[in-house]
């Protein structure tokens, strides 16, 4: 990048938090420059109609900037809308941190539905060549991320992880020679108990562990949560709760933080950009948080939780000190986005 792609990019990062909305019109608004309006709008849509950005290189900034060291449990999932007859769908992996998840990398998939096993592969290969395979945990993923390519991908590569899937699944067992439902192997577990099955069993034709719970779904019906692993199933339940953490940074990508459904972008390229730039808004806003939360924690409500998130905290704080123009507190805020 060159300078004037630097402060732009900076310009877009300060206007996100402030207005906390993807809409250029805005955006622009709050540009913290001496052009016109039309000036700066017009600078946003060249910017993401003409330049090339390196997304990688984003990835490589929101990693260097996560408040915690590696091996990291990472968390694969999908996010989508709809705007008019385009649908938005993108594949992201992201990185799990208390209660949230910094996204790190994401494929645009200009289709509906589920991922593809290519897609997901190519997206753990430009994971692993750009932060090596020794800073991965184990990968979490819900039913969707599922499929004997797939499982032989991460077995073959020795990636640890914990995927859940249907419990209707059948599984081979290699010591009896019997093939039975996953749920079959579960049977005697009970409400809100939790077991691993001993053995190694084949699904989809791939060697993987086996663990499940028994839970209560959202119309209060008992279902299964089984759990496929490439090892430790007996961590399998408590590791892959923490799966649900990428649903929280999506929340904050969309309604409780950026809007980035407000876009009127279609073209896959020009939201890809925009998703990256709203990647670093979002690990500065919650950087901030943490900062906030160590002066002042949030307090905790009747119910046990936070009366507001460590991102939300952090994004008022950036969008008031900016609004309030106060230079020596702006400065302080600045340095959650220093990698040293």
């Amino acid at each position: 990048m060159n300078l004037a792609r630097i402060k732009f990019f900076g310009l877009f990062i300060m206007a996100l938090c402030k207005v906390q909305t993807v809409c250029f019109e805005k955006l622009a608004i709050c540009f913290e420059n001496e052009v016109k309006v039309d000036s700066s709008l017009r600078r946003i849509q060249r910017f993401m109609s003409d330049y090339l950005l390196d997304t990688n290189l984003i990835a490589r900034l929101v990693f260097a900037l996560l408040p915690h060291k590696p091996p990291y449990r990472l968390a694969m999932d999908r996010t989508n809308w709809k705007f008019g007859l385009a649908n938005i769908n993108v594949l992201v992996v992201a990185i799990v941190y208390q209660g949230v998840a910094f996204p790190v990398l994401f494929t645009m998939m200009p289709k509906f539905g589920n991922s593809s096993t290519n897609e997901r592969i190519e997206l753990m290969q430009r994971y692993i060549s750009l932060f090596g395979k020794d800073s991965i945990d184990c990968l979490l993923a819900d039913r969707e991320f599922i499929g004997d390519h797939w499982l032989g991908y991460l077995n073959a590569n020795q990636i640890r992880y914990h995927i859940r899937i249907r419990d209707n699944f059948w599984v081979f067992i290699p010591r009896n020679g019997h093939r039975v439902k996953a749920s079959w192997l579960f049977n005697h577990v009970k409400i809100n108990q939790y077991a691993f099955y001993s053995g190694i069993v084949y699904v989809n034709g791939q060697l993987c562990y086996l663990s499940a719970s028994k839970v209560k779904n959202k119309l209060g019906i008992p279902e299964f949560q089984i759990i496929v692993s490439f090892n430790k199933p007996e961590q399998a339940q408590s590791v892959y709760k923490e799966r649900w953490q990428i649903e929280t940074a999506f929340k904050a990508l969309k309604s409780s933080g950026f809007n980035i459904e407000d876009t009127h972008l279609t073209e896959m390229d020009r939201i890809s950009k925009l998703f990256a730039l709203v990647f670093v808004a979002f690990v500065w806003a919650y950087k901030a948080g943490i900062y906030l939360n160590e002066i002042w924690p949030i307090k905790i409500k009747t119910h046990g939780r936070k009366a507001k998130s460590i991102f939300k905290y952090g994004l008022t704080l950036l969008a008031n000190v900016m609004f309030g123009n106060d230079l020596d507190k702006f400065k302080e805020c600045c340095k959650f986005l220093s990698c040293t």
